[in-house]
This record gives C-alpha cells, structure tokens and sequence, in this order.
C-alpha cells in the first residue's frame, strides 16, 4: 500500500473543536484511489464526523481487511492506531483489540467483497456478539482491485461495465444486519454528506455495534448506464425514509433543515438522535415493519437511506463476557499470568 503524506496548510482563524485540534488533524495521507471515487467522499465525512464529535484520535482504533475500501483508513486519522488486516477478518481483530482495551474508540471499515463474501461468517459473528465498533460496508457492487467482476451485493439485473447481466441474487447488508439482531443499522450515500455526517456521528455514539452500508459508486468499473449502484441510478432512485440529526449532549441542536414533526431516540450516553419523518407510520423500533418498508422498496427499485432500525436493549460484547475493566495494556505482571494453577482450573473447566 502506498502512502503519500498530505501537505499540511495552517492559516489563522481556523475553525477548533472542544479538544482544541483542526479538522486537519483528523486527516491523514493523500488518497491514492481514483479520481471521484465515492470511497473519499466518505473519508470526508468521517473527518468531519469525529471533528465535530472532538474525538481525540489518539484514542481511536481503525480497522480494515483488503480491497479499495480498506485502503481508506490510511486516509484519515493519521494520529489514530491502525490495523490492515487479512481479507474478511477485520471483524476478529477488532474483537481483540477491544477485549483487550474496551476504552478505545473503534471503527472499522469494510467493503461488499470484504464483508459479503470472503468475510460474510465474520460479519455475521460481529454482530452476534454486538462489539463496540461503528462498521462501515463501502458499498459499490463490484470487485474493483480485481478489474470490476460482480460482488455478492451487485443487484439482479445490473450490467457490467462489460456488457453482462447479474443472475445472481444480491446480499442486502441492512436486511442481514437486523434479522440477526444487530442494534444499530443505517443505509447512506456517499454523494450525500449532509446526511452521511449525522449517521456516522449516530453510529459513533451507539454502544455495541453499529452498522452503516454506505453506497459508493466506482467511477471506473461501476458508474455506467445500467449498473444500480452508479451515480446516476442511485441519485434518480433515492429516497430518504427518515430526516436524521446528531444531538451531542449539552450542545444546542444544529441544523440547516427546517424543524418538522418527529421523535427523539436517547442514545446510552444521554445523546439523541432527532429524527423527522416522512412517512407517517415509519418507525426504526419496528424490526418487522423496517424489513417489511425495505422489501417494499426493493421491489420499487428504491434505495431507502437513513436511520433504519434502532435497538438500544441488547447487552455489549463485555457485559455478555464479562471482560476486565481495566485496558490490558495497564495491568502488571502478576495480573496478567496467575499462574499454572490457574490454567489448569481453565483447562479443566473445558472438558
């Protein structure tokens, strides 16, 4: 992988979040993908995300498998730790690290063939065991480091750049996602980034696993007429199920949109999400009536984005395991290695 350092331009007058830092501080190198690619509008709002947010980078962990999608956390939070890890594994090592230390920040970002495919099992085992991460699928349909071949989520009846039709059936990640149980699930657009911030800042507020699929078109292999997840088809067939904004706690509500009827879901750290909606018997508690509206929009050839399901009940990866509360990282020699009497205890207790 290469990496290109990104030149750093400070001018006064820049704007500081609550740590003090520039949104320039959350970048990191120079993209290296092509030229349009929606992977780096996504990179943008991530920065603007855990800008607003003021999360200190150096408390956030970044994961990624293999392909152009996990290309993309070089790109942004360069003073963050940071994993490329084997392809469809990243799941397993963000376990780890968080086993390990459950005070970090983590987001993990993935891509149809690193989590549909190779990386399906992992991503279902993820979401079972609800581990604290925000988990992004950049979405466009093919393989792109392969020369453009179908994914698992390339829709029936799309056309490759080539000129063939897809048969196969497609994986949709958010109907997965909430008929195993996953708690937090959101659909969003990398060409709109007015509702891609908030989610994202949901997502990193959401204790347990939160799960975004994010459409991202691939200008080179996938943008062309008769793909479905192109610019222009994605654009012609959006529609938004909910107005989502992120409420930090303490801060005053800020917004472009005008105020409409809604509700408001408290996240587990007194945070909100305010959320407007735009059909009125559209509810992100219902799990049967959200995998319900997405068929229905499947079959109108819609994409449905925002705020689909919401589940604030289920227990976190370290209630269900009960794990150390304190980092590994900070606990001494004794606490770590109790001794062979120990492990025999353990050994016996798996027969």
């Amino acid at each position: 992988m290469t990496f290109i350092p990104k030149p750093r331009v400070g001018y006064p007058g820049q704007p500081r979040n609550a740590l003090g830092l520039t949104k320039e501080d959350y970048e990191g190198s120079l993209s290296t993908l092509c030229a349009g690619c929606g992977h780096d509008s996504i990179t943008a709002a991530i920065v603007q995300a855990f800008f607003e947010m003021a999360i200190d980078p150096t408390g956030v962990i970044k994961m990624s498998g293999i392909g152009c999608s996990s290309k993309t956390p070089a790109y942004f939070l360069s003073g963050a730790h940071g994993f490329n890890s084997v392809h469809g594994r990243m799941p397993a090592v963000a376990t780890g690290a968080l086993a390990a230390n459950r005070d970090l920040v983590c987001i993990g970002v993935s891509g149809d063939g690193d989590a549909l495919s190779i990386g399906f099992g992992q991503f279902a085992h993820a979401i079972r065991r609800n581990i604290d991460m925000l988990y992004l699928i950049e979405n466009n349909g093919v393989y792109g480091l392969t020369k453009g071949q179908f994914s698992a989520s390339a829709d029936p009846g799309s056309k490759a750049k080539r000129g063939e039709i897809n048969r196969q059936q497609a994986i949709d990640p958010v109907a997965v996602a909430i008929t195993l149980g996953c708690g937090f699930v959101a659909r969003g657009f990398s060409g709109d980034k007015e509702q891609l911030v908030p989610l994202l800042k949901a997502g990193l507020a959401h204790r347990g696993l939160a799960l975004i699929d994010i459409i991202s078109p691939c200008v080179t292999f996938n943008d062309h007429e008769g793909s479905t997840k192109s610019y222009a088809h994605t654009r012609s067939h959006y529609r938004p199920a909910i107005f989502a904004d992120f409420v930090p706690p303490a801060d005053e509500i800020l917004t472009t949109q005008s105020p409409g009827e809604g509700r408001r879901v408290v996240l587990h750290d007194g945070s909100s999400i305010v959320l407007r909606r735009i059909e009125a018997d559209f509810d992100p508690a219902d799990r049967s009536g959200v995998l319900a509206r997405l068929d229905a929009s499947r079959a109108k050839g819609e994409v449905l984005t925002g705020l689909l399901y919401l589940n604030e009940e289920l227990p976190e990866m370290h209630d269900v395991a009960g794990t150390c509360r304190t980092p590994l990282t900070a606990l001494d020699y004794a606490a770590l290695n109790p001794g062979s009497e120990a492990l025999a205890e353990i050994q016996r207790n798996m027969r």
